[in-house]
């Protein structure tokens, strides 16, 4: 059996608040105000229907630490600050939304993925997993890129 690969275009994910592999200000994490940051994509397709993004922490001790999953965002090229728009999925602490990074102790690495659908995902419901949402996203991908920034903070919220 033949399987069709389709491309998928690379997207470019800046944010102004922070370079790649730059630190993330403290207004984005836990010692903050814990709203995610603005983003800018450039490069987004015209078939784009809705923009997924999941952000990360693959230095969390003992498994890669989810702190954001959100799905069905209009297509645009700018995510504001503290966006209220789209559905929310469970992060990692088992919460709707996104939770700033907290590392307990050393410099993490946070990975803001965005993803560029063909389709809304309207069969997926809110509280949805990172899980969920990649077995939801799957042919339905037409263009994704990242934006990695660091962190080390108090790892305790104030």
């Amino acid at each position: 059996m033949e399987t069709k690969e389709k491309t998928v275009i690379k997207l470019s994910v800046s944010s102004p608040a922070f370079e790649h592999e730059g630190n993330i200000p403290v207004k984005y994490t836990c010692d903050g105000s814990a709203v995610n940051p603005p983003l800018n994509i450039e490069k987004v397709p015209d078939e784009t229907k809705s923009i997924a993004i999941i952000v990360d922490d693959p230095d969390a001790p003992g498994k890669t630490f989810v702190h954001w999953v959100t799905w069905n965002i209009n297509p645009t090229r700018s995510i504001p600050e503290n966006i209220r728009s789209g559905d929310q999925g469970n992060n990692g602490k088992g919460q709707l939304g996104y939770t700033g990074p907290c590392p307990p102790s050393g410099t993490h690495r946070y990975y803001f993925r965005v993803f560029a659908l063909n389709d809304m995902l309207l069969d997926l419901k809110g509280g949805a997993s990172r899980e969920e949402l990649e077995i939801a996203m799957q042919g339905h991908i037409v263009a994704t890129g990242e934006l990695m920034g660091k962190y080390s903070g108090s790892g305790k919220k104030k």
